[in-house]
């Protein structure tokens, strides 16, 4: 039971990391945000970060296994359905076609050591 217990914890400070990054680069940070798309459906960020005009949705998985295209795909679908453009995932490790198909789909795939990194 324990252990059920930290995992929410555990994510939640996986995103409190990424939103202190998010700040210090300069983005006013919501969490947990639920936007209405298109067609009615509702879809949800971990973050929804702004600079200026540009409104991006964050995803945040806190996952020990690699992150594949199928969830890459996924968030692209759900931000283009509310109107965001450019996504950001943020995770631990990413597999190959999720990272190609990121890269020509302009969505930012962020991982973890990164994240620690830039706030040393």
């Amino acid at each position: 039971m324990n252990t059920e217990e930290q995992k929410p914890k555990k994510t939640s400070d996986f995103k409190q990391l990424a939103a202190q990054y998010f700040r210090k680069k300069g983005y006013k940070v919501e969490e947990n945000i639920s936007l209405e798309g298109y067609r009615g459906i509702s879809r949800s960020f971990d973050l929804i970060i702004q600079k200026g005009r540009l409104t991006q949705g964050v995803w945040i998985k806190d996952w020990s296994r690699t992150i594949g295209i199928n969830i890459v795909i996924n968030l692209d679908k759900a931000s283009e359905e509310v109107g965001l453009s450019n996504p950001i995932i943020v995770g631990e490790k990413f597999s190959d076609h999720a990272k190609a198909y990121a890269n020509r789909r302009k969505i930012m795939l962020l991982t973890k050591q990164q994240i620690i990194q830039s706030l040393r």
